[in-house]
């Protein structure tokens, strides 16, 4: 049955917010008016800013999406601005975020967003509705009540990890919280109506709450100011919550990949279909390696394959390994040499030589980044000799 939430507990929860919780504008610069001060009731956010940070932070934590909101905001100040982007820009700005798709994702939210009326800073043309957001690429229910909560302190709750592993614990809840969605939505919605008026702080609050303090390892349940209505706490398993499945093995996977140079000192990159992962960024061509299979001939097979070119497998440039979350890959890279053919887009968008110089104005996957810094090593030491 519900979680019974009572008044009192949602008030201590409040007070220790206003002492303790992250209510500093260098830590939510979007949370904040432009005169720096916490929002009152009445007041209203920018919203574009809280859209920007509430997508961010979707799959990432706070500290790990501040320099790229900041960064964002400066490329993109305004919705019209991210809504008329290219889409090469917008990832480009996105990268080493990861989960590339939130950028497109957002790219095309914006440019619905202004056809509904909403432009720059002013929020009286955005929409209000929960349903007209959720129409929106990419934003779901959590989602889009955290920025209605945010930018316009709607009474809407929010379900985020930290969210769950709260209510988890405070309800020593017996099976893993995506198992029973509809119950932990419920019990977070009780707590909204138990803080009428201030949604905007209850659900930062929780969200502070699960970040500092009821964390998924040592947790501080001594300080918290809900200890005293914790089932978890009170048997002294509070580590035992949330309730998870048990761990899977990740499948892996060895990646020959082929940093092809041209008689003319460029280097070859494609770029990826936009269906899946890491869909639109660059990369450097290759290919899964076959059982029993030599690495230099993965390379070689998997560039004609998928480009129609003959190359020489040359010296080893650099191995990444880079871990995903299905999935666990180590990426053998070697230097190639142009032989024949014309490069032809079989498996991909399109593909370009360019000069190496010129591979930072490209969006790359994070793994892809070391191969890029390898390759600017490799022509350093060329020079050097």
């Amino acid at each position: 049955m519900p979680l019974e939430i009572a008044v009192p507990s949602t008030q201590a929860l409040l007070s220790w917010w206003e002492n303790e919780g992250r209510r500093d504008p260098a830590q939510k610069p979007w949370m904040f008016k432009a005169d720096g001060l916490w929002p009152e009731p009445d007041d209203a956010l920018d919203p574009y800013g809280v859209l920007v940070a509430e997508v961010m932070l979707q799959q990432t934590q706070l500290q790990v999406v501040l320099p790229y909101w900041t960064r964002w905001m400066e490329r993109f100040p305004q919705l019209d601005a991210l809504a008329e982007a290219d889409e090469q820009d917008v990832l480009l700005c996105w990268q080493g975020l990861g989960y590339y798709s939130r950028a497109r994702r957002l790219n095309a939210a914006a440019g619905m967003l202004v056809a509904m009326g909403a432009s720059g800073a002013d929020p009286s043309g955005w929409p209000r509705a929960l349903d007209s957001w959720l129409a929106l690429p990419g934003i779901g229910r959590s989602t889009a009540g955290g920025i209605l909560s945010s930018a316009f302190n709607t009474p809407l709750a929010i379900l985020d990890g930290n969210v769950r592993r709260v209510l988890a614990r405070l309800q020593a809840h017996p099976t893993p919280p995506m198992r029973a969605q509809a119950q932990f939505w419920l019990w977070s919605e009780a707590l909204i109506a138990a803080a009428p008026g201030r949604a905007r702080d209850c659900n930062q609050a929780l969200m502070d709450l699960g970040a500092t303090l009821c964390t998924p390892r040592n947790p501080s349940c001594g300080i918290c100011p809900w200890s005293d209505h914790c089932a978890a706490y009170a048997a002294g398993t509070s580590e035992a919550y949330p309730v998870t499945d048990a761990p899977r093995s990740l499948p892996f996977s060895v990646i020959g990949v082929g940093v092809v140079l041209n008689q003319a000192g460029e280097v070859l990159i494609d770029q990826r279909l936009n269906e899946g992962l890491l869909g639109g960024l660059w990369e450097f061509p290759g290919g899964k390696q076959e059982p029993e299979e030599v690495i230099t001939d993965t390379i070689a097979r998997e560039l004609r394959e998928e480009l129609a070119i003959e190359v020489a497998v040359d010296q080893e440039l650099i191995t990444v390994d880079h871990a995903y979350s299905h999935k666990k890959l180590r990426f053998i890279v070697h230097l190639c040499r142009w032989v024949s053919g014309e490069p032809q887009p079989l498996a991909s968008q399109q593909v370009l030589w360019v000069k190496p110089e010129e591979l930072g104005k490209y969006p790359f996957p994070a793994a892809n980044a070391r191969i890029i810094e390898a390759l600017h090593g490799h022509f350093k030491e060329l020079a050097a000799t």
